[in-house]
């Protein structure tokens, strides 16, 4: 019984911790669909795990039309879970979630197999989904790691990693508070980067062959088009910088 109230009270606090919005415990308890789904989980989870697999999934069911969360009770949550504003989340079957783990509103932990194995992820201790994010298949997020919003994840990511993008890749330039609040105006872009890297090389590459050409004799003729479409590139580029150092 001890052990159930101090769970209570995690969640609660947890509320607290994640949202500033949050005010007064009789908002939380009467306003948050999230705090809502975890408990009705617990109910769901605990008879799924003694055999009342149809009783448990009406009453997921339920929680489900009631808070716009869809929870598997099958699925394996950790302590101090919170899920933000929370419609159109959707956990597997067999996903498995550790603690103080944060998913905003339109998360889906997916499975990409029709056999009846592990096929939803596992989410260490510690991480963050963003909004609208999409994480598929039996694969494993690793603690403190972050999904920005609107990513494709599919592949495992190591611990104290930020993946972003579609299909998301492990993203760098991050700093240690940015990975901590996942600040979603200061994402950066993997394939911008690369794009970025790539034009730099063949810039080198084409100085090169007007120094060779110079020594030959030869003239060089430029391509005034692509050259004024370059230079927007790279002021686009630029701007995107900018913006990311505000």
């Amino acid at each position: 019984m001890f052990r159930r109230i101090q769970l209570l009270k995690e969640d609660i606090s947890s509320v607290f911790k994640r949202d500033p919005a949050a005010r007064s415990i009789l908002e939380v308890l009467i306003c948050y669909p999230g705090l809502h789904a975890i408990w009705v989980h617990r109910i769901a989870h605990f008879l799924w795990k003694r055999g009342f697999k149809l009783c448990a999934r009406i009453i997921s069911h339920v929680g489900r039309h009631y808070t716009g969360i869809e929870i598997h009770p099958g699925a394996t949550i950790g302590r101090r879970f919170f899920i933000d504003h929370g419609m159109g989340v959707v956990i597997g079957e067999t996903a498995e979630i550790g603690d103080d783990v944060l998913l905003y509103q339109g998360v889906v932990l997916g499975g990409t197999s029709l056999e009846k194995k592990k096929r939803h992820p596992t989410l260490k201790n510690n991480v963050v989904v963003g909004a609208g994010a999409i994480v598929l298949g039996a694969i494993t997020l690793g603690e403190n790691s972050r999904v920005g919003a609107g990513s494709v994840l599919l592949r495992d990511i190591p611990d104290n990693s930020t993946a972003v993008g579609v299909p998301a890749r492990v993203g760098l330039g991050f700093s240690q508070t940015e990975m901590i609040n996942l600040e979603h105006g200061r994402l950066p872009d993997p394939i911008a980067d690369a794009i970025r890297f790539v034009m730099k090389d063949i810039e080198k590459l084409e100085e090169r062959i007007v120094k060779v050409e110079s020594k030959e004799g030869l003239v060089a003729h430029i391509d005034k088009y692509l050259e004024e479409k370059k230079k927007e590139i790279e002021k686009e580029f630029q701007d995107w910088t900018k913006d990311l150092k505000k």
